[in-house]
């Protein structure tokens, strides 16, 4: 097993405390960290204490590091990507393809012949990448669509005459004519509609009327971020979802959501397949996004930890990933599993011993250990562990 060296992801939405802290660092001075990878994914994989990247380890030893099942299925490479995230502003409203949809997409798109670091490249890897999103502070979130005869509410309430024609064709044809509808609109009508709601919306917050509050809340703040981006009106049509510590939420394939405020462990199938839908500036590929997105409606449940080994699991429908929160008490526990592991340590302070070696888990701290290696550990701590799901 060795500790990790994990990169810093920094985006203008991240938070200037919450990772610097976690690491024990100071705060930077001019750019927010928004995201700490802990894995072998390529584009900034962890590096082990010996040097090496964790990617270019497992390519050297696979059937060692991933286990001859794990390899079977997901080839010679790290199945699941870790991370920390720390959302100071909302992210970028956005959907993720299943396996079918990333290899069909992926291999279009190499076969065009279009450059990987392409802004209008849309499938980066021919990997779905379902997520799963642990709240480490309050953490509130869209994350799918809410039932359309409360978002036909939702929208009716506002009283803002450009929004009849969504008004209409959700109630037609649904949202799988609304969302198109808003996301092909010109830059003019967009401006107008969006501007109009914002208005609206902010009217409703300054009376404090308790009906959909938050929702309009945030569609004006999204609105003075985004000036006429239609996400700031499919916004308006998404679940509004605040977690608590400890819980936490499972997003499939197709599922549009965007992250608002707040700090996660996030733990997802190991891709980097992003398909945006609004309230970003980057490039939106209308198209792929309206046949990865699932238009069905409805509520997303809050996923709860079980009992499981080794601690309190968050039950996830995918073999990608499994996570478990780790509370070590100053008693000797037991870590091993079939699979690889990721560990990271958010308090305390954790020794972990094998056959061979022993090692230390301050705060911030992470380590790799390979598939079936026998593992004990002792606190008091709290770890964060990351393996595969497959039973």
């Amino acid at each position: 097993m060795w500790q990790m060296t994990n990169a810093v992801r920094h985006y203008p939405w991240g938070s200037r405390t919450v990772i610097p802290e976690l690491l024990g660092r100071p705060s930077p001075a001019e750019q927010p960290c928004a995201e700490l990878w802990l894995g072998g994914h390529p584009d900034d994989p962890s590096v082990l204490s010996d040097g090496t990247p964790l990617d270019k380890a497992i390519a050297a030893d696979p059937e060692k590091l991933l286990s001859p099942r794990v390899r079977e299925r997901f080839g010679d490479r790290l199945p699941f990507l870790m991370k920390v995230l720390a959302a100071e502003s909302p992210l970028s409203l956005q959907a993720h393809p299943t396996i079918e949809q990333a290899r069909a997409g992926y291999a279009a798109e190499e076969a065009a012949g279009v450059p990987a670091n392409d802004p209008t490249r849309t499938f980066k890897d021919p990997w779905h990448k379902p997520e799963l999103l642990l709240a480490l502070t309050p953490f509130e979130a869209l994350c799918g669509f809410r039932p359309v005869e409360e978002s036909l509410h939702c929208l009716a309430k506002l009283q803002v005459p450009e929004l009849k024609p969504t008004i209409a064709a959700l109630a037609r044809g649904g949202l799988r004519a609304a969302v198109p509808q808003l996301l092909a609109l010109d830059t003019e009508h967009r401006s107008a509609l969006v501007g109009a709601v914002a208005a609206a919306a902010g009217r409703f917050v300054a009376a404090a009327d308790p009906e959909f509050i938050n929702t309009y809340r945030w569609a004006a703040r999204l609105a003075d971020t985004y000036p006429g981006d239609p996400g700031v009106v499919i916004s308006l049509m998404c679940n509004h979802l605040k977690l608590a510590p400890g819980e936490a939420v499972f997003l499939p394939a197709g599922n549009l959501h965007a992250y608002l405020s707040g700090a996660g462990v996030e733990v997802m199938a190991s891709s980097d397949n992003v398909l945006r839908g609004g309230l970003t500036s980057k490039y939106v590929d209308l198209a792929a996004l309206i046949e990865v997105l699932d238009f069905s409606d409805g509520r997303i449940p809050v996923t709860h930890p079980v009992l499981g080994p080794g601690g309190l699991r968050y039950p996830v429908p995918v073999e990608d990933f499994d996570l478990t929160r780790v509370s070590l008490d100053d008693g000797s526990g037991v870590l091993t599993t079939r699979g690889p592991q990721v560990l990271l340590c958010t308090e305390g302070r954790a020794v972990l011993a094998s056959a061979h070696d022993e090692l230390v888990l301050e705060r911030g701290d992470s380590a790799f250990v390979p598939a079936g290696t026998p593992v004990s550990a002792r606190g008091p701590a709290l770890l964060y562990r990351t393996t595969t799901n497959l039973r």
